[in-house]
């Protein structure tokens, strides 16, 4: 049995809702029994049925399951389109939505009579060690906001939000392994325009990242002071960082900005 004891159906198998769905059973939180996925996509659908997982190419028949968690992980231009049909047939449930941008306000006018939740997850859910915020609309109660928060704190790190910085969490941590895969392959371009091996570079690089999580992360230690550990005053660390910080302090800054932008595009539609 899984170790969280709840039901949960999710709308839309893609990137994020087959993630979700995986790692819920993956991490022993649920069993394969009790969740579902629905997606049009046939492909999508086929690993999770693998698993256990049962699937429905029809929104309805997942409506109709009953899960006690409705989890919304649709595109946010179409989640007007696709969940005011379902409103009545939620109604006095707990709905959870994953789309950016889309605001409680707009979620609780589509359903009513549902109590909803807003979370943004990032993709390294699908390892298990992701990161997602968690929002609870008006109507949501502690327990409630308790069990969405457990579901994603079994995928990862999960962490109760105010709203107004569910956007801001979105755009440094939803975005932020793009950016980490991004360094990750520039730090690697780097080295071989020194003349390293492309591949031998990659996987060292790769390594190097890991290990620096895995020691912040156990240790708890702050990223400056590791950073000041592994840097001798004039050494070669010392310079490097001395080219690097302020380019990279600006670009962080610059891209944060540039998400939390299109964010409130996709949120005025």
């Amino acid at each position: 049995m899984g170790t969280i004891g709840t039901t949960v159906g999710i709308l839309g198998a893609g990137s994020m809702g087959g993630a979700i769905a995986r790692g819920l059973v993956l991490s022993g939180a649920m069993d394969a029994k009790d969740v579902w996925s629905c997606d049009p996509v046939t492909a999508c659908l086929e690993p999770l049925q693998r698993q256990g997982i049962n699937v429905t190419q029809s929104a309805q028949e997942l409506v109709e399951a009953k899960t006690e968690v409705f989890v919304i992980a649709v595109k946010p231009q179409i989640l007007a389109d696709v969940v005011s049909p379902l409103a009545d047939a939620l109604a006095n449930r707990l709905v959870v939505s994953i789309a950016a941008g889309v605001p409680l306000s707009t979620l609780e006018a589509l359903l009513p009579q549902s109590v909803v939740v807003r979370v943004m997850p990032n993709l390294p859910i699908q390892v298990l060690s992701g990161a997602t915020a968690v929002a609870p609309g008006s109507r949501a109660s502690a327990q409630q906001t308790e069990l969405v928060r457990s579901l994603f704190a079994a995928l990862g790190s999960a962490q109760v939000m105010r709203e107004d910085q569910l956007d801001a969490e979105g755009a440094v941590v939803s975005c932020g392994p793009a950016y980490i895969a991004l360094f990750v392959d520039v730090l690697t371009r780097a080295g071989i325009r020194r003349g390293l091996p492309a591949a031998a570079c990659r996987e060292m690089v790769e390594a190097t990242m890991l290990g620096v999580a895995r020691t912040l992360l156990d240790t708890g230690e702050h990223p400056r002071a590791y950073l000041e550990r592994v840097t001798s005053p004039g050494g070669t660390t010392a310079a490097g960082l001395y080219a690097l910080e302020p380019l990279l302090v600006e670009g962080a800054y610059a891209a944060v900005d540039a998400a939390l932008q299109r964010t409130a595009e996709l949120a005025n539609g």
